[in-house]
């Protein structure tokens, strides 16, 4: 589980790659010693738990809300990040409890502390973007300008960051299989439960109060069970077992791409047959036949066969 590239972002970070904070985010939260996906399809299930997750949450809010709040989103990210901060490493506590029996903690060491860089690097850009934006509320024009823009630089990373965290969840990846979607399921119930406890409907009526508290949770947990159970039928990754016990999974190597059926650098990308296209497969019919047409051991032998022949001189088959 170590990082074979020597580097937390394999080399992928340059100097113009800090004009597009996305593209950072893909190198710091995304790093390289996180395992590739077994499955495209298991990958397109994380893509999809992602995004129902976030068209639940942020769809509802936003119909709630009337408008996106930004000052209120803010908050409700700090929050989160605080809540992060407390859970996963509790989730995981818990899972390494019940993986007692089945390994030790010292083989799964390496990879837990990678999960741990990543959870706080994530915690301090978020914290980081909310502190810009504030910061720029108590200084003059300029200053809060400078502040803004690098306030919407952190913001973007951040966001990109979540994307790719969500996918494996601050490379928990590389501890389990199973546990990206456990805590993606674990994590979206316990920021419901306490409007469930509270009964805060957010100014609805309970229909829709339902909705809005439980529809983030139900999606994410839905697609999560459809995510391990296929790790669990395809490539025997159970969740309760530990990591060292489970079998060895190979990524499924990609298709080699088809050759095209044109050649490339033709006009029009069409390049016709090579050769007469009206001659015969089977050479030229009026032409001057090859070799021995007749064959065979009667072949005539060599020479003009119409040509003179020598004068006639019998002899006596008696003597003389």
């Amino acid at each position: 589980m170590s990082n074979p590239q020597g580097s937390w972002t394999g080399g992928t970070l340059t100097a113009r790659t800090f004009l597009k904070p996305h593209q950072v985010a893909r190198a710091v939260f995304h790093p390289a010693w996180i395992p590739e996906a077994v499955d495209p399809s298991v990958e397109q299930l994380k893509r999809v738990r992602v995004i129902a997750g976030a068209v639940a949450a942020l769809g509802v809010y936003t119909f709630v809300e009337g408008g996106f709040a930004f000052d209120e989103m803010l908050d409700n990210a700090a929050t989160a990040s605080a809540v992060l901060f407390f859970l996963t490493p509790l989730t995981v506590g818990v899972m390494l409890y019940v993986w007692r029996r089945g390994g030790t903690v010292r083989q799964l060491r390496e990879p837990l502390v990678n999960s741990l860089k990543l959870l706080l690097l994530f915690i301090g850009s978020v914290f980081t973007t909310v502190l810009l934006f504030r910061l720029g509320d108590a200084f003059g024009v300029l200053p809060k300008l400078v502040l803004t823009l690098a306030g919407l630089w952190m913001a973007f990373f951040a966001i990109a960051g979540a994307v790719k965290l969500s996918g494996n969840f601050f490379g928990s990846a590389a501890v389990h299989r199973g546990l990206p979607p456990l805590l993606a399921t674990v994590t979206t119930w316990l920021m419901a439960i306490p409007d469930l406890v509270t009964g805060d409907l957010h100014g609805l009526s309970l229909t829709m109060g339902i909705v809005f508290i439980l529809g983030a949770p139900v999606t994410v947990t839905g697609i999560s069970l459809l995510e391990l159970r296929r790790l669990r039928r395809r490539y025997g990754v159970r969740l309760t077992a530990h990591p060292a016990t489970l079998p060895r999974i190979v990524p499924q190597p990609l298709r080699p791409p088809q050759p095209p059926q044109y050649a490339p650098n033709a006009q029009n990308g069409f390049l016709p047959p090579q050769g007469n296209p009206y001659g015969s497969p089977y050479g030229n019919p009026y032409g001057q036949p090859q070799g021995n047409p007749y064959g065979g051991p009667f072949a005539p032998g060599p020479g003009n066969p119409y040509g003179p022949r020598p004068p006639y001189n019998p002899q006596n088959p008696y003597g003389s």
